[in-house]
């Protein structure tokens, strides 16, 4: 088989031709999901020229342009989201039967994976340490649910951790982990909050002039809490926004403000003293996270030793 239909639902969205070779689309997924022709050349087991020369011929012959370069890597288009959708379930499908993995011909493909960045650091990256040493490769991506799942049912990612559990038309999905939120500051705002003369009777109103560091100008994680934990609204506003949570984190260390954090991302600095607890309740707010596999990612026998993996570590998180 040298060649593979590409289905025409909309003629005036792209002149593609009724059949494109194989070889091409092979090359064009190992791209997509490199990020980089560098990258994916040598898990094709062929020179960047070649790369660069067969992801041409596929544009000529679809007539859409695939990739945008970048001065470091690629970025795919929205035609190559498209044909990524398309194309890799058939094409990893077509790999596990000739008995090879993912893309490529004599050795495992890397485990492509993704989740948030502050999750990925504290927990993921060191629980899969063992398995990089044995040889597992990985290709790791950050960023939000929403476009990292819309990203794995292109085909880009293999594994997606997600803070919450898709919706709508999603591939299989699995409880991870739970992540505990806690309402925390620096040593100097805690002693000032815990000796307010309304902290017993009302914590809210003890933390009314204490400036509030958070990821999102909507309050998404303080929010949450206020709701569960004190059942009330949140009437603060912040006093700062920045989309890391690393850089809330930091700046809440160095005595700007309280706000909500993972316990895991905090850990350390409550146990240490640079961070003090403001609340302690009896159940404290819990996120579930989710692992979301794209379809025909076991094929690739790696996936699934890294999805184990993860599954017995989120046991104990």
């Amino acid at each position: 088989m040298t060649d593979i239909d590409i289905p025409m639902e909309d003629a005036g969205r792209a002149r593609a031709p009724s059949h494109v070779d194989l070889n091409l689309l092979r090359t064009f997924l190992a791209v997509y999901r490199a990020g980089s022709f560098t990258s994916a050349a040598p898990l094709l087991g062929l020179s960047q020229p070649t790369v660069t020369a067969q992801i041409r011929t596929l544009e000529q012959q679809t007539g859409r342009e695939l990739f945008t370069r970048l001065p470091r890597g690629v970025e795919p288009t929205q035609p190559a989201h498209e044909l990524a959708t398309q194309v890799s379930d058939p094409l990893d499908a077509l790999a596990s039967f000739e008995g090879r993995s993912g893309l490529l011909s004599g050795h495992t493909a890397p485990v492509h994976l993704a989740g948030p960045s502050e999750l990925l650091c504290v927990r993921v990256l060191p629980a899969l340490a063992p398995l990089v040493a044995e040889g597992v490769r990985l290709r790791v991506a950050t960023g939000l649910t929403e476009p990292l799942i819309e990203e794995l049912r292109a085909g880009r990612h293999d594994l997606v951790i997600a803070t919450r559990r898709p919706r709508g038309r999603t591939p299989a999905s699995v409880p991870l982990a739970d992540e505990e939120y806690v309402l925390v500051a620096a040593p100097d705002w805690a002693r000032r909050v815990q000796t307010h003369p309304a902290a017993a009777a009302d914590p809210c109103t003890a933390l009314r002039d204490v400036p509030l560091i958070t990821y999102a100008e909507d309050l998404p994680i303080v929010r949450r809490y206020w709701r569960q934990v004190f059942g009330k609204q949140l009437s603060a506003a912040a006093a700062v926004t920045v989309p890391n949570l690393y850089a809330v984190l930091s700046a809440v260390n160095a005595g700007a403000g309280y706000s909500v954090l993972p316990r895991s991302l905090c850990e350390e600095y409550l146990a240490s003293g640079r961070l003090t607890l403001l609340h302690d309740p009896a159940e404290p707010p819990l996120n579930t996270l989710f692992l979301v596999q794209r379809p025909g990612a076991d094929a690739n026998p790696h996936v699934v030793r890294v999805r184990d993996r993860l599954q017995h570590a989120g046991r104990t998180w």
